[in-house]
């Protein structure tokens, strides 16, 4: 039997050390990319770059230096907010990459400890189990019923076998534990790993585009060829007018710079970027960004019971004892009938125990007055976790050649594999639901033999072992018991959930007293409706879709049933979030819209295949993730509103006077749409980012997934905002006509007006149900920092001179000033009156 800490004593601080010195890191070093030069050359790209290097050239080329200088300062101060939202996104993606990166134990002196991956240095001995990635190609040392699936390497799909005495007893990095445990000596890392020499990274992974990423690039495309087909229509009138190729094709630019909305893809990358980054901060790993995008749909949750719901810290409540038919307590003193059921769960246990229930065993086991037979016996064949519903055997022998073979698991599967008759299975079944109704955990007990205290020497003889455990006939010798107490907080969880209109199911492989009892304690709706393995495996799909929308505790489940669990409750639209931690989870996680492992007790094969990982096994975290992830979305959706309204009076403002032929045609040019989109795009992209949840978010109910921004009430509403703000600065336009002002007054009556329903529009749209008076007390120190800019820098425009002259404005008196602040008032706090009619219907 293993035992690592005595025999092992593994490097020294020193020795690991002058080993990282000397040979390296344990990572696969790919050529670095020059994600500077990457970002520089996607932006060169860009349809507005393009177009505000092409109006600099023309000033340039046309002599006119003053607003070529200013264009080319543009170009440059574009770049950088464009650059700096990249690596500010960028630096939030890999900050993530290093928190969910694996983690391996090894054994470093004399003890076992848990590090990354990453810091395995040549001559570590690791110690791998069921459920985790090799993490460097190594030889084993030590091991129990240990396999290997090397599917990555060879192709092939079966689990080998491998132990210390093996022809081939190395193991591979990137390949996945199947059963047992081992330790070994590492013998290359990083790069001079089988998987690193022939270049393959578990890490190149393709993300696909979501469906609101998709939506988003169609609608900037088409914005584009709209943009460019106005462009054509406007850069022909004003030829046919000025018969000037370059003053015309200047001021077909700066319609054309108008209509790109080029800040809402910026905008959903940089929410979707911080998100995962506020995530990480709450503890919350979120292994792709889109990831974010889906939390806000969730309609159903699937939870297992025990360390989710539980605490899982299990402790030995109870013990059955066959032959005399007594329940007994564990913390009095255990008859001999009672020390030997317990012996013999400890027999049926794994050597180093690492399951919560197991470890509860050894350590009752520790505390019996009796004699300590572990040293004198050594595991010399054992059948792991298995069956429907489950159990393991195990098969010790002494230096004398005396065997003890124990099995546990679910006491219907040692029930079956028993000699009991008709009256003795009733007998144990009414205990059975005895301990269930308590909320224990149970498990049955059986031995191959007889004995005394614990030490059951088998009749049988021989290494000739049966290939599957259910072909021995054993003594049914009785249950434990184990309680893993309810969370405290979980209670409050659940009705948050329900609260905001989503489903929750546990799935899980006890049986149906005890997790129906345990849910009862919590709160937790329809703990009555219970579905089990066997019947859900045995309905038609059509039956399963109708049954599983009804049904609250799934028990007894196996991956194939939790898979079909998760496909049925798609097959109904449901976006479906799963939780798990075990190898079998790995199935349902990768399948669920939102996979969700545990960061401790988490399985390496579940943290791969899961989107999330809550880092403390803190389920009540999740109600954070999805209220995060509606915050994100409607904040990004607030964002695009607002790109969307102010865009639409900078297209009108230029397109209207021109096509209509009014005596001032060209009333902004391409230096005053670019102060504009400096002025726009931190609004977007960082005022509303940092915009705190409201209030009623989590009463609301899931949207779901296929909604985007493109909702037609949503965008009416924008468009609608966009032209009452049209119509303001129209009306400007024509008072100014009518009161005989210049054009240069004109340009500064409107371009005022413009600017302040830009800020207006920019409080107005914190919110599209609650009134401005409550969302001026949002905590958002960036409202008043970007507003503050905003007028700090029009201030200068209007009162520095050679700013005024160089935007083509003059200085406008107090009277006017108010006049067109109070117009850029009236264009967009109408829709206070909108927002009051919603709150009333609600």
């Amino acid at each position: 039997m293993i035992d690592s800490k005595d025999k092992i004593s593994g490097l020294s601080n020193q020795e690991v050390t002058s080993s990282r010195t000397k040979n390296g890191t344990n990572s696969l070093e790919h050529q670095e990319k020059n994600h500077f030069l990457m970002s520089l050359l996607e932006m060169v790209k860009e349809p507005m770059f393009l177009l505000l290097v092409a109006a600099a050239s023309i000033y340039y080329i046309s002599g006119d230096y003053g607003d070529g200088i200013f264009m080319t300062v543009a170009i440059f101060l574009v770049a950088a907010i464009s650059l700096f939202q990249e690596a500010r996104s960028r630096n939030a993606i890999d900050a993530l990459k290093k928190l969910s990166q694996p983690k391996s134990k090894v054994i470093r002196n004399s003890e076992v400890i848990e590090i990354p991956s990453e810091e395995i240095v040549l001559g570590d001995f690791i110690q791998i189990e069921e459920g985790t990635f090799i993490p460097a190609d190594a030889t084993i040392i030590q091991s129990n019923d240990f396999s290997v699936n090397e599917a990555i390497l060879t192709g092939e799909s079966l689990s080998v076998f491998k132990n210390e005495e093996s022809e081939i007893k190395q193991v591979f990095q990137g390949t996945i534990v199947a059963t047992g445990m081992a330790i070994c000596e590492v013998t290359a890392i990083g790069n001079q790993t089988s998987l690193g020499k022939i270049g393959k990274s578990l890490e190149e992974i393709q993300e696909e585009k979501t469906p609101l990423q998709i939506q988003i690039n169609n609608f900037v495309k088409k914005m584009s060829i709209i943009g460019l087909l106005i462009f054509g229509i406007v850069w022909a009138l004003n030829y046919y007018h000025s018969k000037s190729i370059l003053d015309s094709l200047l001021k077909a630019l700066t319609i054309a710079m108008s209509v790109i909305p080029e800040e809402i893809p910026v905008a959903f990358a940089s929410f979707m970027a911080f998100g995962a980054w506020r995530l990480m901060k709450m503890g919350i790993i979120t292994k792709q960004t889109k990831t974010v995008e889906t939390l806000g749909s969730a309609t159903v949750i699937c939870t297992d019971k025990t360390g989710t719901i539980t605490e899982n810290k299990m402790s030995l409540a109870q013990l059955y004892l066959f032959k005399s038919g007594a329940i007994v307590e564990t913390n009095e003193k255990l008859n001999p009938e009672a020390e030997e059921v317990l012996s013999y769960s400890m027999w049926a246990s794994e050597p180093i125990p690492f399951d919560a229930m197991e470890i509860a065993i050894h350590e009752a086991y520790t505390k019996l007055e009796s004699v300590d037979e572990r040293p004198n016996f050594k595991l010399v064949h054992e059948y792991p976790l298995g069956g429907k519903p489950p159990m393991m055997t195990h098969i010790f022998e002494d230096s004398k050649g005396k065997k003890i073979i124990a099995t546990k698991g679910a006491p219907e599967a040692i029930i079956a594999v028993s000699h009991l008759s008709e009256s003795e299975k009733k007998q144990v079944l009414i205990a059975i639901e005895k301990m269930a109704n308590k909320g224990y955990r149970v498990l049955g007990v059986g031995v191959l033999g007889v004995g005394v205290l614990g030490v059951g020497i088998s009749e049988f003889s021989g290494t000739n072992y049966p290939k599957t455990q259910q072909e021995f006939k054993f003594n049914f010798k009785g249950l434990v018991a184990f309680y893993d107490p309810p969370k405290a907080n979980i209670q409050k969880v659940f009705e948050t959930f329900y609260k905001a209109g989503i489903q929750l199911k546990i799935v899980t492989g006890d049986n149906a007293q005890t997790t129906s009892t345990i849910a009862k304690l919590v709160g937790f709706k329809d703990a009555d409706k219970v579905l089990n393995g066997d019947e859900l495996m045995a309905m038609d799909e059509a039956t399963l879709k109708v049954k599983v929308m009804e049904t609250a505790i799934f028990t007894r489940m196996f991956p194939e049933a939790k898979l079909k669990i998760i496909q049925a409750l798609k097959d109904n639209n449901q976006i479906v979030a799963m939780t798990g931690d075990g190898v079998n989870d790995g199935p349902a996680l990768k399948s669920a819209h939102i996979g969700i492992a545990m960061g401790k007790k988490g399985t390496e094969i579940a943290k791969q295949a899961a989107n999330l990982i809550l880092i403390d096994d803190d389920f009540a975290k999740m109600t954070d993730a999805i209220a995060m992830g509606r915050k994100i979305y409607l904040n990004l959706k607030k964002a695009i509103q607002y790109i969307i309204s102010i865009h639409i009076p900078i297209i009108m403002i230029v397109f209207i006077p021109l096509a209509l032929g009014w005596i001032y045609p060209n009333i902004f040019t391409p230096v005053h749409i670019i102060f504009l989109e400096i002025i726009m795009g931190p609004t977007c992209s960082i005022i509303y980012e940092n915009e705190p949840m409201e209030r009623n978010l989590m009463l609301e109910k899931p949207r779901p997934l296929t909604t985007t921004f493109f909702n037609l009430k949503e965008i009416t509403i924008s468009i609608i905002q966009g032209l009452v703000i049209t119509l303001g600065l129209l009306f400007m336009y024509q008072y100014c006509i009518q009161e005989g002002f210049s054009e240069t007054y004109t340009r500064t009556s409107i371009f005022l007006t413009l600017i302040a329903s830009n800020i207006f529009l920019t409080l107005e749209n914190r919110s599209f149900y609650y009134s401005i008076f409550t969302t001026i007390q949002y905590k958002n120190n960036l409202v008043l920092i970007i507003i503050g800019i905003t007028i700090a820098i029009t201030s200068l425009l209007l009162f520095v001179p050679v700013f005024s002259r160089f935007f083509l404005f003059e200085i406008v008196d107090y009277a006017q000033i108010g006049f067109s602040i109070l117009v850029g008032f009236v264009s967009v706090m109408w829709i206070e009156i909108y927002k009051f009619f919603k709150r009333i219907k609600h």
